[in-house]
């Protein structure tokens, strides 16, 4: 490729000049000549504009807090600031393909109903006594824990607590406007009506059990909060057992129960334990990746960049960059990408380095 015209080498230059004449009246029927474009669209190893990116909770909440003061839940709808990564400035993606935020609501807010066809997930950073309700069922949230909001279901937010309660919005909404298929609908009422128990979606699919009598046509989990209390056991009881893994540590998906694939049809989720003076080897995927501390202290070398983390911090690799974690204490790590998506399209890659 010529670095000053962007064209491909084989393209003679001179000639080049004498067809400015053909462009234009080819430009007026809407067609463009592919063998100027061709190098910056069938690239030769992925290329992204997002850049690695570590987003510090300690200097992050003081700005959540103070968008509390300047604007309520009923005029914002979601209280939520976005993760922007620095390549892709305005965009509002953490990746090429995903979106993520905090959002917080007070004691006593409530974040109104809706619905829409992007799916998304809560990982809950702080707070207490909040819940969020999905097609008719509430759940409490508290920290750790991983709730699912699938696509087209209503969910509206409350909190119930004393303190302030924030949790990351991971979004698959640009996937979704890739595919020219968002919609979006407001509820009729300030929240919905609770139709089921809380525990309902646990008891049906949680035990390792499904009732005969039930159809489960979604291709997301009918269990819609993995709560850190079992996960982080589940994690325990793999250490004392299976030998950690030199790039990973102990890492599990989260699955849904009927199909035995990926809680979500399009992001990919994970918890890891990275035991104390662990130091992993580095590994890419094609999958770029949002990383949420829950607990403890470590290092990250992403692309050649250290992140010094603690817990509640974010911190994002992009696609195709190597990531290579330590631990200072045990650690424990929340992670999801658009995995999901790209092995049912047959395009991951992934090496251990």
């Amino acid at each position: 490729m010529d670095q000053d015209t962007g064209i491909l080498p084989s393209v003679d230059l001179a000639a080049e000049a004498g067809r400015s004449g053909f462009y234009q009246r080819a430009g007026a029927q809407h067609l463009a000549p592919l063998w100027r474009v061709l190098h910056g669209l069938v690239t030769d190893e992925p290329v992204t504009r997002c850049v690695p990116a570590h987003w510090r909770y300690a200097q992050v909440r003081p700005h959540l807090m103070e968008a509390c003061r300047l604007i309520s839940t009923e005029e914002a709808e979601r209280r939520v600031l976005v993760l922007e990564n620095p390549g892709l400035p305005g965009a509002s993606r953490i990746t090429q393909s995903l979106f993520a935020g905090l959002q917080v609501i007070l004691p006593g807010e409530v974040a109104p109903a809706h619905r829409h066809a992007a799916s998304a997930l809560r990982f809950i950073v702080e707070g207490r006594d909040a819940y969020t309700a999905v097609a008719g069922e509430k759940t409490r949230m508290q920290p750790g824990d991983f709730v699912i909001t699938p696509s087209m279901t209503w969910h509206d937010h409350g909190n119930e607590g004393s303190a302030p309660m924030v949790w990351l919005d991971g979004l698959d909404m640009h996937i979704v406007n890739l595919l020219g298929a968002s919609f979006r609908e407001g509820h009729p009422g300030r929240v919905q009506a609770i139709e089921r128990p809380e525990g309902a979606a646990m008891a049906e699919a949680g035990c390792n059990l499904l009732p005969v009598d039930q159809v489960y046509g979604s291709p997301t989990s009918p269990i819609f909060n993995y709560p850190y209390e079992r996960t982080r056991e589940a994690l325990h009881r793999l250490s004392r057992f299976r030998a950690v893994n030199a790039w990973h540590g102990h890492k599990m998906r989260y699955v849904n129960p009927v199909t035995g694939g990926w809680a979500m049809p399009t992001m990919a989720t994970w918890m890891q334990l990275l035991p104390r003076g662990f130091e992993g080897r580095p590994c890419r995927a094609t999958d770029g990746t949002v990383f949420v501390v829950v607990e403890g202290r470590g290092t990250s070398l992403v692309g050649g960049e250290r992140f010094d983390w603690a817990p509640h911090d974010i911190f994002v690799v992009p696609s195709w960059v190597p990531v290579q974690h330590s631990a200072q204490d045990d650690a424990v790590l929340f992670s999801y990408s658009d995995r999901a998506v790209q092995e049912k399209l047959g395009l991951l890659r992934e090496e251990m380095l």
